[in-house]
């Protein structure tokens, strides 16, 4: 008998293949990134299914709210030449056919394993009060802490490399010392001239001496 959880499951899955397929189909890199939303949410759907919230809310969160609309900035301000992405599509097409192949063969020996099977016969339902964030956290910051700080040392790592590698030494980028800012003093920044004062013709005067010539003349 089909349950409404069974059914909202089957949907969220045929959504989130769908999804999969647009996004390595579509010819709009646009398009093939609001795809990858799609198939996003449709995940997160059935991780709800699964009782684990705090996964689902940190993906729509996450790679939706953050990574994606990167992603979408990025595709839209860069001129994507797609002629030139597709000139090697066949060429490759026959090595990500047998990737493919080898990845929908291994899902199937993984599903189709007898303690796969059995242990997944077994749903445990829990209570109305049990909080997957809670239970997630204790494993993490217990049985797993150190796989935790292993992996916080390489993104810390890994964010470090990547701000290495944009700065690079360039002769037309225009850079400010800090330490010459502070250490800046008065004389070095305003100079005091003495100037000798001159004096100035006023400009009320000169019409009066344009009519003294005049009557000069006649």
């Amino acid at each position: 008998m089909m349950t409404i959880e069974t059914i909202v499951f089957y949907l969220f899955a045929a959504l989130s293949v769908f999804a999969g397929l647009r996004v390595i189909t579509a010819r709009n890199p646009v398009h093939a990134a609001l795809f990858l939303v799609l198939a996003f949410f449709s995940m997160a759907g059935i991780w709800l299914l699964l009782e684990a919230e705090f996964l689902a809310i940190t993906l729509v969160l996450v790679y939706v709210g953050a990574v994606m609309v990167l992603f979408l900035f990025v595709v839209m301000m860069l001129d994507v030449d797609l002629v030139q992405l597709r000139e090697g599509f066949w060429r490759w097409f026959p090595i990500g056919a047998l990737l493919a192949a080898v990845m929908v063969g291994e899902m199937i020996w993984v599903l189709g394993n007898r303690q796969t099977a059995e242990t997944g016969a077994e749903v445990i339902k829990h209570a109305a009060d049990y909080s997957n964030t809670k239970e997630l956290g204790r494993l993490i910051y217990t049985d797993y802490v150190y796989p935790f700080e292993l992996a916080a040392v390489l993104l810390l790592v890994a964010i470090v490399a990547a701000i290495a590698l944009t700065l690079r030494q360039r002769r037309t980028a225009k850079r400010q010392d800090v330490a010459q800012q502070v250490a800046v003093k008065r004389n070095d920044r305003v100079r005091l001239v003495s100037m000798p004062a001159s004096a100035r013709v006023s400009t009320q005067a000169q019409p009066d001496e344009a009519a003294a010539s005049d009557q000069q003349k006649h």
